[in-house]
């Protein structure tokens, strides 16, 4: 039976992720709109889980790693990485304000991250035997590059969503008479003219003579 606890992992990674931004939105909002002590905060938690706990594990007899300057480097560099990105979700969340614009953040981030992490797995492919600068194209499913499409178009209809949003609603047009084209007069009833009574001036005039 193959080993399905990567998968497990994955998911609960994109359960944590997936909180991740709308965490940091009502932090800032808590913290009078400080996107420094957000990060602060933000820091302290990365202390307590990624410091304390992998000494706590190696005290408790999990293996210690082989450290060597290629291995320090880019976990380094992972920590940097994932430090910045944090900073900016922080800044992108205080520029939106109050604004509709925060729901658009995480979309665009998380659409945006694994593509570019499929792109660059893709063709960079380092290791401590052929070095960081080694370089070759894995060709694998094509529904792999179907995928990166759609992530790709799923970010773009998130940005189109923002700009159609942000059109302004059209004022409703109010029906008045029309000033071109021929004008046709309504239809008026005829009126019934009174009765016309005899004129009895000329009967009596006859009957004098």
């Amino acid at each position: 039976m193959d080993n399905r606890m990567w998968l497990v992992y994955a998911v609960l990674a994109g359960l944590c992720w997936g909180t991740y931004v709308p965490f940091v939105q009502q932090g800032i909002q808590g913290l009078g709109r400080n996107p420094l002590g957000n990060f602060l905060c933000v820091g302290i938690a990365y202390f307590v889980v990624a410091v304390l706990f992998p000494i706590a594990m190696f005290m408790a007899g999990e293996r210690t790693p082989d450290w060597n300057a290629y291995g320090i480097t880019f976990a380094t560099l992972a920590g940097v990485m994932g430090a910045l990105g944090a900073l900016c979700v922080i800044y992108a969340n205080r520029a939106a304000g109050l604004s509709d614009y925060k729901l658009y953040i995480a979309p665009i981030i998380f659409a945006m991250a694994p593509l570019l992490n499929t792109l660059i797995s893709l063709v960079w492919h380092p290791s401590r035997v052929t070095g960081a600068f080694h370089f070759g194209l894995k060709t694998p499913h094509w529904t792999l590059y179907l995928g990166i499409l759609l992530t790709g178009l799923g970010a773009a209809l998130v940005l189109y969503s923002k700009e159609l949003s942000e059109r302004p609603v059209p004022a409703p047009q109010t029906s008045g008479p029309r000033t071109g084209g021929p004008q046709t007069a309504a239809p008026q009833t005829a009126q019934a003219s009174p009765p016309t009574q005899p004129d009895t001036r000329i009967e009596v005039r006859r009957d004098s003579h």
